[in-house]
């Protein structure tokens, strides 16, 4: 895995970015980095400053974590009702009359 550019190059980076006048084809070309990666920074540098506002937690998300807590109880009822079931098994074979 490559070794991460130090947090003062990407500043420097991101500031003659964000200067415009060039592509970002050539100042990625000019600092000797992807274009994907200094648009990546950029994304980042841009959320980091409030440029960009934060999308809101996706709906789905939200339902997902409620299923997967309704199937967690639902599991742990099931074995606590099989429990019960046994143990009031074992209970009436002692009640009845022989």
């Amino acid at each position: 895995m490559p070794k991460p550019f130090p947090a003062e190059f990407r500043r420097d980076v991101i500031a003659v970015a964000r200067q415009g006048g060039r592509s970002r084809a050539e100042i990625a070309r000019s600092f000797g980095i992807s274009e994907s990666c200094l648009g990546r920074w950029l994304a980042i540098a841009d959320r980091e400053d409030g440029l960009v506002e934060q999308p809101a937690p996706a709906a789905g998300a939200d339902l997902e974590a409620e299923n997967r807590e309704l199937r967690r109880r639902t599991k742990q009822l099931e074995q606590e009702n099989e429990i019960l079931r046994r143990a009031t098994a074992y209970f009436a074979r002692d009640t009845l009359p022989k």
